[in-house]
């Protein structure tokens, strides 16, 4: 089969570039921001050694990566009847193989008490990647492509929504054997993008009801999961516990007023606020730039969705359609979760801000699937007038942008 490339821009296409990429750049900034503590800076420990200079590197090539996949047209992707090889199908199996592969002692690499790791190259330079984040972008490409495939199947239980929703249950529970957060944004976008491709309320409804007893395990076979669930009642009752990170990040935020103490001239970072590069950037952000400049990178993510929505409604095909509404959901909820995470609306869960937060397996795993998203937003049709098609080809668009042609 030959790939033809689509190098054609959409303002919506162009639209979803360029805030992926004003995003990507304030993370990077951030990150450095966040990243320096009393007597040294992100220079002072060299390149290997700098989460900060890495973290720049890994967006560069996060930015490129995007830019090569918005041009490769996305119906690659698509389940093809009568074709041995499913790339799409090779993707999910691959995915699901290092969520086993991370589980194992030995294989897996523990950080923060959670085994979510896997390391690649030599320990000198302390590369590792989360799988994930892999089970993210595989998920969101293999639903889309399956509830595209099998059509009205999915209004059918038995044969339709049931085994789709035996798919999303087999990536949330590998994932939410070590990362709760992750698993709950998995099932929470697999089950819109199932509503999404045409399932019935009801059915959902029904088979959320071994979800909450799959939820209520997961929750309950850890201690320090209860105790967060406890802590987010009420934080003061172990400030220096598992309350002291939630009550650090208001004081964070607090501390930046409205305008902020500018730019690097943040004080919690110094030891106070754990995990300022990564999980509470948001944080940080606050604190630096204040509320307006907080308010302005939600507002830069509500540009992203709403041109995510416009490539959506707009897509040529169900697979497209159903694409784009996975990757806006994704990116979508993600970043309300932080944020209601790091303003302490919901418990602490490690879930950091896409695009912005320190990690490059985040960024370049969005930046493949905000790729797709502007795949979809190039091959969405652009409403122009035909206007040397002759009389009886103007199409119903057209005869709207004609005074007096709408009947």
């Amino acid at each position: 089969m030959k790939l033809r490339l689509d190098t054609q821009s959409t303002p919506c296409s162009m639209a979803v570039i360029i805030t992926t990429a004003a995003l990507m750049c304030l993370g990077v900034v951030m990150v450095f921001s966040a990243g320096e503590t009393l007597g040294e800076g992100p220079f002072d420990r060299g390149i290997l050694a700098s989460p900060e200079i890495r973290q720049a590197a890994f967006s560069a090539i996060a930015l490129v990566t995007l830019l090569l996949v918005s041009v490769i047209p996305t119906r690659m992707w698509a389940i093809r009847r009568g074709k041995w090889f499913q790339p799409v199908v090779f993707l999910a199996l691959l995915a699901l193989m290092l969520l086993v592969l991370v589980l194992i002692p030995g294989i897996g690499e523990k950080r923060n008490g959670a085994r979510r790791w896997l390391s690649v190259g030599p320990d000198a330079f302390g590369l590792g990647f989360q799988p994930s984040e892999v089970a993210k972008a595989a998920m969101t490409l293999f639903l889309a492509a399956w509830c595209a495939w099998i059509g009205p199947r999915i209004r059918k239980f038995w044969t339709g929504l049931l085994p789709t929703l035996m798919i999303v249950g087999l990536f949330v529970g590998l994932v939410g054997i070590e990362d709760f957060g992750t698993a709950a944004l998995l099932a929470l976008v697999g089950a819109c993008v199932v509503l999404g491709a045409g399932a019935r309320i009801w059915h959902l409804a029904l088979m959320s009801l071994p979800g909450v007893i799959g939820i209520a395990y997961l929750i309950t076979q850890r201690t320090n999961r209860m105790q967060r669930l406890l802590t987010f009642l009420n934080p003061e009752a172990d400030p220096q516990g598992f309350g002291y990170q939630p009550i650090q990040s208001l004081l964070t935020i607090a501390s930046g007023g409205w305008w902020g103490r500018g730019l690097g001239a943040g004080v919690q970072k110094y030891g106070y606020l754990p995990e300022g590069r990564t999980d509470f950037i948001f944080s940080v952000i606050c604190e630096e730039l204040g509320i307006v400049g907080g308010i302005a990178v939600i507002g830069l993510f509500a540009v992203l969705l709403w041109q995510g929505r416009k490539a959506t409604s707009c897509a040529p095909s169900e697979f497209g359609r159903l694409l784009g509404l996975g990757v806006t959901l994704m990116v979508g909820f993600q970043a309300a979760i932080n944020t209601a995470v790091v303003t302490v609306s919901v418990p602490t869960k490690g879930i950091s801000l896409p695009l912005v937060s320190a990690g490059g397996t985040g960024v370049i795993f969005f930046a493949i699937l905000i790729g797709l998203l502007a795949n979809v937003a190039r091959a969405a049709p652009i409403e122009t007038p035909q206007w040397d098609s002759g009389p009886s080809s103007v199409g119903r668009a057209d005869r709207n942008l004609i005074p007096g042609g709408a009947t």
